[in-house]
């Protein structure tokens, strides 16, 4: 199964946004560039809202028949491993395995032996064409990199192997992800992460590496740009040479997890993509979630009240909401409006304080990161969150495919 050059994650907490989605896309097809639509829900999403997989799938299903779309599209079963894979495995056919949680776990001694022994056939030393700097190829290199990644690696071979013996060989996507840590992935662990997925009999589509720098959930990119640049280089670099010596699918690609609304980095990504005419995906999710609530605020009335009551109460429950996404957001307490100053707000200051426009002197990252975690707010209000989506679709639906094409996508392909 083929995913194509360039894949954007399409997430949808409700399912209801998937035509708006989807129309983002066709825009940026009709401008000359051709992107693959992929709706991904993790496991974690479908447990706070009580969904299924199955819904993920009629979404993006009658999103393409309603709109006529012809080309490639894919189900995510995001962030899955053994112990959840299962549910999903009718209705998607793209993977992410997430193996994240397994760095650093131990190996048997024998799994690190036949590692090492198979890195023999690289010598001392390893040049990879488009990066100055060799790879020196040490007994002590090779034990760290085990150290730190082969039961990982092993963990994801388990975890295709279930998928394929379900699915079928070829009739599906797969992605390995290890982004969800504390520290990045240098272009040299790239190298040895691909040789073992290679010797794992994995045919990787795409890898999500952790960068440098944070990669906040919903807010721009913080960190050292440059370095970003050169690692996303490099890693491009060392993705080519797995390609051609490791035997990997020719079009595997880099994917950049919680990549939505990092807009310093999309220049740089934009830039180097180009130079070297290579594929990308980027993995977004809570996105279209706050274009419904800014919708909704813009809608006055209902909308707006119920705006407003997801922030109270994601206020008041701030630890229990942020709890599962500790590591991927960073809120300044002190810089979130009361509930009191909130109450005050027109539908539009709302709107434009959660919205995310470099700049504007609205907007509050701080209060966009908390509405961003507090979709089980929504969720638990039920058919009054639902129905004011269905009533407001229009407005809403506008929100969602401003922000992709808008604000998204013509970032990242210079549209």
């Amino acid at each position: 199964m083929e995913l194509g050059k360039y894949s954007f994650g399409v997430g949808d907490r409700f399912n209801h946004e998937g035509e708006a989605q989807l129309s983002a896309l066709i825009t940026a097809t009709s401008e000359g560039v051709e992107i693959t639509p992929v709706w991904n829900k993790s496991n974690r999403e479908h447990q706070i809202v009580h969904s299924e997989p199955e819904g993920t799938r009629i979404e993006a299903d009658a999103a393409v028949k309603n709109l006529g779309w012809e080309g490639p599209y894919c189900v995510d079963a995001d962030h899955i491993n053994l112990s959840n894979v299962d549910r999903f495995i009718e209705h998607c056919d793209f993977f992410t395995l997430d193996v994240a949680m397994y760095i650093g776990n131990d190996s048997s001694a024998e799994d690190v032996a036949a590692f090492k022994k198979s890195c023999e056939v690289f010598g001392g030393k390893v040049e990879i064409p488009g990066i100055d700097e060799p790879i020196v190829v040490t007994d002590e290199l090779l034990k760290e990199v085990a150290k730190k990644f082969l039961a990982a690696v092993k963990e994801a071979g388990k975890i295709y192997s279930h998928i394929e013996a379900a699915k079928g060989k070829g009739n599906f996507v797969t992605e390995v992800s290890m982004d969800e840590v504390e520290s990045p992935q240098t272009p040299v662990d790239m190298f040895f992460i691909l040789k073992m997925i290679a010797d794992e009999k994995i045919p990787a589509q795409t890898i999500a590496p952790k960068f440098t720098g944070r990669f906040n959930k919903g807010v721009d990119y913080v960190g050292d740009a440059v370095q970003f640049a050169k690692e996303f280089e490099q890693d491009l670099m060392v993705i080519d040479y797995a390609v051609k010596n490791f035997g990997l699918p020719a079009d595997l690609k880099l994917s950049v997890h919680s990549g939505s609304d990092k807009f310093t980095i999309y220049p740089i990504m934009a830039e180097i993509i180009q130079k070297h005419d290579k594929g990308l995906h980027v993995k977004t999710a809570g996105t279209t979630w706050l274009e419904e609530v800014i919708g909704l605020a813009i809608s006055g009335d209902e909308g707006l009240a119920v705006a407003k009551d997801i922030y109270k109460k994601a206020l008041s429950r701030k630890d229990e909401l942020c709890g599962p996404y500790a590591d991927v957001i960073d809120i300044d307490d002190s810089k979130l409006p009361s509930v009191e100053e909130v109450e005050s707000w027109s539908g539009e200051k709302f709107g434009n304080t959660l919205r995310h426009i470099p700049g504007h002197p609205d907007y509050n990252p701080n209060f966009r990161q908390l509405i961003h975690v507090g979709y089980k707010v929504a969720a638990e209000l039920g058919e009054t969150y639902t129905d004011l989506l269905k009533k407001n679709a229009e407005v809403i639906g506008g929100c969602v495919e401003e922000n992709i094409y808008e604000r998204h996508l013509k970032r990242l392909f210079n549209l």
